[in-house]
């Protein structure tokens, strides 16, 4: 599978806005705030350019895929699976997407990020309903639990991320500290989605 190997500032430049690829540090240092951050990367970057309706489609769609950090064949997948199931289009995705074991893994705050995520569910480092999964494309459900195996409870990284996991936990979750262990409260409604995405535009640019 193809990987993104360049600057993930740059791909938040080209979104204009932060999608927090490298977690909480882009809100400390993020290139944003600076006034080079201003334009989009490339030589052209500075030039003023009219937004047409199909480049704001394109770019919501490209945001949404960044910050879940998906190719573009895993979300034309994700799509069509959520073009079968009842209901809004847009928020099945969604809801795909937020449910996937990375996402989670990293909405509960045992990682600083979802590439950091990725890395945890990888090495074997995550386990679900006390089952090691390491599949970052798992789909999670209510009712399932995500825990740590216990060698890894004592790793120095883990200790810190979960001292501040709690604050920002979503209701469709549930963290206790103690155990270092996350249930799936219930399914993530629309709005409850981990970055603000406009789902109809990316829903309008598959329909053209």
């Amino acid at each position: 599978m193809s990987r993104y190997l360049g600057s993930v500032c740059k791909l938040c430049r080209r979104e204009k806005e932060k999608l927090f690829l490298k977690g909480e540090r882009c809100s400390a240092n993020c290139a944003l705030d600076k006034k080079r951050g201003k334009n989009a990367p490339g030589q052209h970057g500075a030039a003023r350019v009219k937004i047409s309706d199909y480049a704001k489609h394109l770019r919501e769609k490209q945001k949404a895929r960044r910050v879940y950090g998906l190719t573009e064949e895993q979300f034309v997948h994700y799509y069509k699976t959520a073009e079968k199931m009842k209901g809004s289009t847009g928020d099945n995705l969604l809801k795909i997407l937020e449910l996937r074991l990375d996402n989670v893994v990293y909405r509960l705050g045992l990682a600083s990020s979802k590439k950091m995520a990725r890395q945890v569910i990888n090495h074997g480092n995550i386990l679900v309903n006390g089952k090691k999964i390491d599949l970052p494309r798992y789909q999670v459900k209510a009712g399932d639990i995500i825990a740590v195996p216990e060698k890894y409870k004592a790793n120095a990284v883990i200790k810190k991320l979960v001292e501040g996991s709690t604050s920002n936990v979503p209701v469709w979750l549930n963290f206790d500290k103690n155990k270092i262990e996350g249930t799936i409260v219930s399914e993530p409604l629309a709005g409850e989605a981990s970055h603000p995405i406009n789902s109809q535009l990316i829903v309008e640019y598959y329909s053209k």
